[in-house]
């Protein structure tokens, strides 16, 4: 899902049209420090929660590469119908993912690192081909923002010899 500015979708999980209007999404807002070779590949992101009226809140959250591996191994987990926890490094706010035997989906996302708050969202809901959904978002913010650095060595980056120009 891309917008009028920019952003990206990398997860967007809401409730079927007509039921509870509830949503969780992470957007890609962009590169953290383009052009910089240690912040080139991290990504400036945020959670997106919606609760109908009565909750709108976003936490900002900077994704490093392997970040987007991780969900990529959640989401097998999740279409496994298995409990998942992502950006569980204590560095950014996390998030956690447990499926419900009604075919719904709790998602709660917990800001350690910052207010101490958590959130808890039930996906009543889901669509069919939600994970699908999910795989192709994914696919889209790497294409949109693919590894151009290399770590050579510990503390040692160079641009990859295959980045765009």
């Amino acid at each position: 899902m891309h917008s009028a500015d920019g952003v990206i979708d990398l997860i967007h999980l809401a409730d079927r049209p007509g039921t509870s209007g509830h949503s969780v999404s992470v957007r890609v807002l962009g590169r953290s420090r383009p052009g910089i070779l240690t912040g080139h590949d991290l990504l400036d992101c945020e959670i997106v929660i919606l609760a109908g009226e009565s909750l709108d809140a976003s936490f900002p959250v900077t994704l490093f590469p392997e970040d987007l591996e991780d969900w990529e191994e959640n989401l097998a987990e999740l279409e496994a119908q298995r409990f998942a926890t992502w950006l569980n490094s204590g560095r950014t706010p996390s998030m956690r993912f447990k499926p419900e035997e009604s075919g719904g989906l709790s998602v709660s996302v917990h800001d350690g690192p910052s207010t101490g708050i958590t959130v808890t969202l039930p996906l009543s809901v889901l669509p069919p081909a939600w994970a699908a959904e999910q795989r192709d978002l994914l696919t889209r913010v790497r294409e949109a923002y693919p590894r151009e650095v290399a770590e050579t060595s510990p503390g040692a980056y160079e641009w990859r010899r295959d980045r765009r120009s």
